[in-house]
């Protein structure tokens, strides 16, 4: 059995203006969608800003400390002026004389001298040829100091005695020089120990290569008791 259809309840016939009309009103929503603006609501946001509390950073209020100079110190006088009034006549006058010179005028030339200058001696120890005390040597040396110390009293009443050393030289010129005690026993024994080799009569000075030159040397003096 076949369905009769009605020719105004088919719609195949109008299917294309649907879908003209559809996409009509889908493209005039588009247009709507993308014209509509939306505006703030300033009333709720003009609300909320005025209920939030500003925090104020308090910043402290720093001074440099004034350093005060010290005081200037008390001003002292110490002269006194005296005001001498006009009519009084000052004896002590300045005299100015004439340095103006003229051909009487002597002038007095004063020469300078240039110091000369002390070159020291070279000293030596081991020399050629030796110096020699009157041609007896040492020996003869040492004869001389016996005869001729004298022990002092001091010494000999406290019972000091010993062996003092005693460093000089002999220049170029056979004199005994720079006596001094490198080894001591006691003030009185040094003493004496010195007086005696200072007395010393001359030496036959030392030579070096042919030349007489200074020779130091170091001598012992026993002081003992009998």
């Amino acid at each position: 059995m076949e369905l009769k259809k009605n020719k105004k309840a088919d719609l195949e016939g109008k299917r294309s203006i649907f879908i003209q009309i559809g996409l009509i009103i889908a493209l005039g929503i588009t247009l709507i969608a993308f014209e509509w603006t939306s505006s703030p609501n300033l009333n709720n946001t003009l609300g909320k800003l005025a209920n939030v509390e500003m925090e104020e950073e308090i910043i402290p209020i720093t001074r440099q400390q004034e350093v005060k100079p010290p005081p200037p110190p008390p001003i002292k006088v110490t002269d006194v002026l005296n005001i001498v009034e006009d009519d009084v006549e000052i004896e002590d006058e300045l005299i100015i004389e004439d340095a103006e010179a003229d051909q009487q005028m002597e002038i007095d030339i004063v020469e300078f001298t240039e110091e000369e200058e002390v070159i020291e001696e070279e000293v030596f120890f081991i020399v050629e040829d030796m110096p020699d005390f009157q041609g007896k040597g040492q020996e003869g040396f040492r004869t001389y100091i016996s005869k001729n110390l004298k022990y002092p009293e001091i010494a000999a009443e406290n019972g000091i005695s010993g062996k003092v050393y005693v460093q000089f030289a002999v220049n170029k010129n056979g004199k005994v020089v720079d006596a001094i005690v490198v080894r001591s026993v006691d003030p009185a024994l040094d003493k004496e120990a010195i007086r005696v080799v200072m007395s010393s009569p001359e030496w036959m000075p030392g030579k070096q290569r042919g030349k007489p030159v200074k020779v130091q040397f170091t001598f012992p003096i026993n002081f003992v008791l009998q």
